[in-house]
């Protein structure tokens, strides 16, 4: 038998509703003979009034004619979380040149979910379409002009009767309208070849950092500021546009925008400093979500950062397992070994260690850090403390020592914002001053201000195995559960995983996606008890290259967005079951 999964983001269990008096009533014979259009019509119209279970006689195929509904999972009752259903539609007459490669593929997919939630608006029906960002999802995907969606509906009742009405008026006349509204044909193509052009844009000056030695890179004239702290939305009155220091801007040639100018991070350290409401945290927010494409109109279309950065912050209170942090601590009291170290309850500075060693062994060479999300003690440590507390009483070796080591040997560029301590001038490659959103480049001034340091070292990071046992999604009914409460914890099996530190999740369905990623790690073998944690990450990737999304959860039965390996590495990493039977040297 199938297992079934909980959808995300509702806090309940899908499952059969019981009866009244403790007993499960009995599941509705399937509608037999003809499913098409015209019979769904008539058994809507005569279950109206009926008892909410007989909803469950339509799941099934029902043929269209130009499309096929599939109603693949019927709520228990009205208060339960939404049905869902999938609409096929074999040709859309979506052309090739809006689908032959995966970035134009999921960029027109994207436009059309999108447009699909503004025809469906008023509905029933819901479409998962995200924010402000472009990223593959199941809700609407593309297959050689076809289309298909997952769509979610809350099947009309009266109380616990069914209003049949209703719903053949969803089913049997929105649904079919909103297919038509996305054939091609109707479709405002300028504006779905302008959308995909625009993604296409940001790929393909993502895939020009590393050729030019940089990390990110910033377009003069973008947007950075949002709405509000609850808005992602670009703000239109008051916001500066942002405008490169000379010294650090670069033009780069896109495909279809041509040559744009702005600001180049380059590898190394860099700095960005300044006053306080200056800033230095909404331009490395930006870069944050710089791993990602957003929507034309955004702001921040050509705000760039390689794929492969990592926020990094303390995370007091997170489960550790098997862990090589012995760069950052060394010679604790308990003489416990720091290259293997494991705790259910990290402090902030050893959170905040686990957290930067994790995202090298998963394969990040970028890291983020802003001070205000730090431990101060990893970050530095001033004269008069090391002066009080000699170095070999100070387990701690502050980040400020490794910054350096981590590039220089490892190939790891940092950025980050510090607004208290000038001592990262020793250390910085570049030095970028924010004063009312303007950057400045204050790298020489900051030069003069700097002293020698000695750094520490970074040694080549041991690499963990997972033991597969110890990533189950299954309940103690053994039954499969995966789903989000908001954006702070992920429910896989009978854990709850706090994921409100990682802060690159920016869509919530990223969250099930990470939940879904793990179920695939065991169940396709790529976490198979000899691979490296990296190596079954990559295992992963090139799977996912080949089958896109619906590897993840054809089966699912609820919404759910591709997630990076980053944050799939990050919610393992936090599962509190992990269980890591070996570690390796990798260099």
């Amino acid at each position: 038998m199938a297992e079934r999964y909980g959808g995300g983001g509702q806090g309940r269990r899908y499952g059969g509703g019981g009866g009244r008096g403790g007993g499960r009533a009995p599941e509705p014979e399937p509608v037999r003979g003809v499913r098409d259009e015209a019979r769904l019509s008539s058994e809507l119209l005569r279950m109206d009034g009926a008892s909410y279970g007989r909803y469950k006689s339509l799941r099934g195929d029902w043929d269209f004619g130009d499309f096929t509904l599939t109603v693949q999972r019927v709520q228990s009752d009205p208060f339960a979380p939404p049905s869902r259903v999938r609409v096929l539609v074999p040709d859309a007459g979506v052309p090739e040149s809006a689908w032959g490669d995966p970035v134009r593929r999921r960029a027109t997919a994207d436009y059309l979910g999108r447009r699909a939630r503004r025809l469906l608006r008023g509905s029933l029906l819901k479409i998962d379409t995200g924010g402000q960002e472009v990223i593959e999802r199941s809700s609407c995907r593309l297959t050689d002009g076809g289309v298909e969606l997952d769509i979610g509906i809350d099947l009309p009742g009266h109380g616990r009767r069914i209003d049949g009405r209703t719903a053949e008026r969803e089913l049997c006349r929105t649904l079919p309208s909103l297919v038509d509204d996305l054939d091609w044909e109707e479709v405002d193509t300028a504006e779905a070849v302008a959308f995909a052009d625009s993604v296409a844009d940001t790929v393909a000056l993502r895939d020009q950092l590393e050729g030019g030695g940089l990390v990110a890179f910033v377009a003069d004239g973008a947007v950075l500021p949002r709405l509000s702290g609850v808005s992602d939305q670009p703000m239109s009155d008051g916001a500066v546009p942002f405008e490169s220091p000379p010294s650090l801007r670069v033009s780069v040639d896109l495909p279809h925008r041509g040559t744009v100018s702005g600001m180049g991070v380059p590898e190394g350290i860099t700095l960005i400093v300044g006053g306080g409401f200056h800033g230095k945290s909404t331009l490395l927010h930006a870069l944050e979500r710089g791993v990602y494409d957003h929507l034309p109109g955004d702001g921040r279309e050509l705000v760039v950062t390689r794929d492969d950065a990592v926020k990094i912050r303390a995370e007091e209170g997170r489960r550790v397992e098997r862990v090589d942090v012995s760069p950052f601590v060394r010679n604790l009291p308990t003489g416990a070994d720091t290259s293997d170290f494991r705790t259910e309850n990290a402090s902030g500075s050893t959170s905040q260690a686990a957290n930067i060693c994790e995202a090298v062994e998963a394969g990040s060479r970028t890291l983020l850090v802003d001070e205000d999300s730090t431990a101060t003690n990893l970050m530095i440590r001033d004269e008069r403390m090391q002066a009080l507390v000699h170095g070999d009483r100070e387990p701690l070796v502050p980040f400020i020592d490794l910054v350096r080591p981590l590039h220089r040997d490892h190939g790891v560029s940092t950025v980050l914002v510090m607004g208290g301590s000038g001592d990262y001038f020793d250390v910085a490659d570049q030095v970028i001053l924010l004063d009312a959103y303007h950057p400045h480049d204050v790298t020489e001034r900051a030069s003069e201000l700097a002293r020698e340091r000695t750094d520490a070292d970074f040694g080549a990071p041991r690499a963990r195995v997972v033991d597969p046992g110890s990533v189950d999604d299954s309940t103690t009914r053994g039954r499969g559960r995966i789903k989000r409460r908001d954006m702070d914890v992920l429910v896989f099996g009978e854990s709850d995983v706090d994921v409100r530190s990682v802060e690159q999740f920016v869509d919530p369905g990223q969250i099930v996606g990470a939940g879904l990623a793990l179920r695939q790690l065991v169940a396709g073998r790529h976490v198979d008890g000899a691979r490296t944690l990296a190596e079954a990450l990559d295992s992963l990737e090139e799977a996912l290259a080949v089958k896109g999304v619906t590897l993840l959860g054809d089966d699912f039965g609820g919404d759910y967005v591709l997630p990076r390996r980053f944050e799939v590495a990050a919610v393992l990493n936090r599962l509190r079951t992990l269980r890591v039977a070996d570690q390796r040297r990798t260099g």
